[in-house]
């Protein structure tokens, strides 16, 4: 993999407001999960945001994408997502903004996130063959729910905030390393996960060439080999940088991506609007990889737990 494809161009095709910021995170042994999920973000990532959001310039809405194959209702509402799966910490820090109002904060918003893990597959298809050459699902050794590793809510303060504790994906073919988001409204937090109101956006985050490709030379994403799909070559990746769902994202340590990395992203939708990305979308959703799933929920689907967690 040769990956230098850095494109920082802004259009408005499908606009995403980066706030960006410093970091701080910690290795992958536990001690180091622990330090690099902690609320480290610094006074000047504070001082940005809020910068962006005085300034009287509102980023434009967000246009909708496909949900994918790999989506299941039912996500618990927990901060870390991880479930022991291994891979580069990543912490995420999302604001939820309306774009119709003044880029005003939606507290309460509900955002929902589900990613692959390092050798490519989904909880609740975990059969699915990631493409290339990799190990069984079965066989990284974690205690994951099969059902549920990967996914989850966060319910945004009144800042419009929520924050991630996860790891970077890996990849499947035929896609780019990527992690899918919902953002609802008017719903509430019930038994574990998230019911009601509807869903405003349907989304993707995506990775620098050179961060994801500097990351699946470590190990356990290693053990994984194969064509990995690069930004501009990915059939929902449009090619507009932060506009397109392209994050900001800084190792703690420039030589070691092993530390992990934050990111932060506004997310500027209309509360008024519905798009599930179910079955439609621009940008298409991708072959599925042989086994993938249609998009049915398998028998059994997630259940919420003891394990949803703030």
């Amino acid at each position: 993999m040769t990956g230098n494809h850095k494109n920082t161009t802004i259009t408005r095709r499908r606009a995403l407001a980066v706030a960006g910021g410093t970091v701080a995170a910690g290795g992958l042994a536990a001690a180091g999960y622990q330090s690099a999920f902690a609320d480290t973000t610094s006074s000047t990532t504070e001082a940005t945001a809020g910068s962006s959001m005085s300034s009287g310039t509102c980023m434009e809405l967000m246009s909708s994408v496909t949900e994918g194959p790999y989506y299941l209702d039912g996500a618990l509402v927990r901060k870390n997502i991880t479930e022991g799966k291994s891979g580069v910490p990543l912490t995420l820090r999302l604001t939820v903004v309306d774009a119709t109002d003044g880029c005003t904060p939606v507290p309460g918003a509900a955002v929902e996130i589900w990613h692959c893990d390092a050798w490519g597959y989904y909880s609740g298809y975990t059969t699915a063959n990631p493409g290339g050459s990799a190990p069984a699902e079965s066989e990284d050794g974690s205690t994951a729910n099969d059902k549920t590793y990967l996914r989850g809510y966060q319910v945004a303060n009144a800042n419009g905030v929520v924050k991630f504790e996860t790891i970077v994906p890996g990849w499947y073919t035929p896609r780019t390393c990527h992690i899918h988001l919902k953002v609802h409204t008017g719903g509430a937090k019930e038994d574990g996960t998230y019911e009601g109101g509807k869903v405003n956006y349907t989304g993707q985050l995506f990775f620098d060439d050179e961060i994801a490709e500097s990351i699946f030379a470590l190990e356990p994403y290693s053990k994984h080999t194969g064509s990995y799909t690069k930004l501009a070559d990915d059939m929902v990746y449009d090619g507009g940088g932060a506009s397109s769902g392209l994050l900001t994202l800084k190792a703690v340590h420039k030589k070691d991506p092993s530390k992990g990395y934050k990111g932060f992203l506004t997310l500027g939708i209309d509360p008024d609007a519905e798009s599930t990305g179910a079955g439609s979308g621009g940008g298409g959703g991708g072959t599925p990889p042989s086994g993938a799933p249609t998009g049915e929920p398998p028998t059994g689907a997630p259940s919420p737990s003891s394990s949803a967690s703030s």
